[in-house]
């Protein structure tokens, strides 16, 4: 399991969440809810982990919504801080990009 993951889970549970203007923006453009998204990180299965990104550690995971559709989601933790949780975006995978399953993207 991805260390970056377990500790975004802990500070989801803990309430300890920003979401970035960009992760706003992008869940309502894709009519995404914020407590779905909240709700299903426990769930989530990671795609990519960027423990290098610039701005803080990351990871692009996907989660499902209330009905059961795909959501991808990129969640990090800026860098030099042990918190909060930053939802970075959110958005529906393009089918055409992504494999069926929505874990790896199409060549």
């Amino acid at each position: 399991m991805s260390q970056i993951l377990q500790r975004i889970r802990e500070l989801i549970a803990t309430e300890q969440v920003l979401i970035s203007d960009h992760g706003y923006e992008e869940l309502a453009a894709d009519d995404i809810l914020v407590t779905e998204v909240l709700a299903g990180v426990d769930n989530a299965v990671l795609i990519e982990e960027y423990s290098t990104y610039a701005k803080g550690p990351c990871v692009l995971v996907l989660q499902r919504d209330h009905n059961r559709q795909p959501i991808h989601v990129v969640w990090g933790i800026p860098r030099g801080s042990e918190f909060p949780a930053v939802l970075v975006t959110a958005y529906r995978p393009d089918p055409r990009r992504w494999s069926e399953d929505f874990l790896r993207r199409k060549p």
